[in-house]
């Protein structure tokens, strides 16, 4: 479960380039109302860099696993959100600008408590630390590539040719989707043979992990009486992770094979459930929309 060519660079290159077809869709203006509306962000950020590991570090405590698994399922309960939720977050019509934003602002704060839970993880359950420092320029810069400057590039081309934009926004909302179904597709062809052992060793504590993180998510916002658009952001933000830093920490970082296990699981999990977020959403937010006319 090392990473690979498709986890390194042709997973990021398609995320990116479905960013630029986000981008499309986004005006100044939604980044504004995210400044109006600071609450969404302060609960989506904390869901996502306190609440996610709590869960996953019951998870760990209830369901029976291996050692090196369970270090496994906590690094990638603390990594941020990855690109994928704002692609989910897209197809699922919900709060893209804020999704950007959260994956933005979770990414950059990861940076810093990823080596201390990663260190606490290991001291609890192996009994020894290790000297984990991610490269913080490096993080921030993969971040801002496929995140943030294909976005901009986009919006650029909104500002600059709209109805050039609103074409192009339908052909890559198309390329969206399919690159959606691309990626599960190599993800299972890639791990195929080896994905009953995984299940076996893993499958509970990620399918939990994922489930109860989204849910946390989505009840997180509806308490704080947010928009729908903005709980199912949430809730997609907190439920899909960035298994491409958990696999880089895991099987490069730590150089255990072991501990990658719990995130080549989840980043299958996680599009399955992805999948039946933009199925609620495009339902709920789609059919709000038609009665408005």
């Amino acid at each position: 479960m090392q990473s690979n060519l498709f986890t390194s660079v042709l997973l990021p290159l398609a995320l990116a380039i479905v960013m630029l077809g986000m981008g499309l869709s986004l005006v100044p203006e939604d980044f504004k109302r995210i400044t109006r509306y600071p609450k969404a962000v302060a609960v989506g950020t904390v869901c996502q860099v306190l609440l996610l590991p709590l869960i996953g570090s019951l998870i760990t405590l209830v369901v029976p696993m291996q050692p090196e698994i369970a270090v496994g399922l906590l690094v990638l309960a603390v990594c941020p959100g990855g690109p994928s939720s704002n692609l989910i977050t897209y197809l699922a019509k919900g709060d893209v600008a804020l999704s950007v934003t959260l994956t933005a602002v979770s990414s950059i704060i990861t940076v810093f408590t990823i080596p201390l839970f990663t260190n606490l993880a290991l001291q609890y359950f192996l009994g020894k630390s290790a000297a984990l420092a991610l490269p913080i320029g490096t993080t921030i810069l993969q971040i801002f590539l496929i995140t943030l400057l294909p976005t901009a590039i986009g919006m650029a081309i909104r500002h600059q040719f709209p109805d050039t934009a609103r074409r192009l926004e339908k052909q890559m909302s198309r390329l969206a989707v399919g690159l959606l179904a691309l990626i599960i597709v190599l993800l299972l062809v890639r791990e195929g043979s080896k994905l009953p052992g995984f299940l076996v060793q893993v499958g509970v504590g990620a399918l939990l992990l994922n489930l109860l993180a989204t849910l946390a998510g989505f009840l997180a916002g509806k308490l704080f009486r947010l928009p729908l658009a903005q709980q199912i952001c949430i809730a997609i933000e907190v439920g899909i992770q960035n298994g491409t830093l958990a696999l880089a920490i895991t099987a490069g970082l730590l150089n255990n094979p072991d501990m990658a296990v719990p995130a080549a699981v989840y980043s299958l999990l996680m599009y399955v459930t992805g999948f039946g977020a933009i199925l609620y959403g495009r339902q709920s937010i789609g059919g709000a929309a038609s009665l408005k006319y």
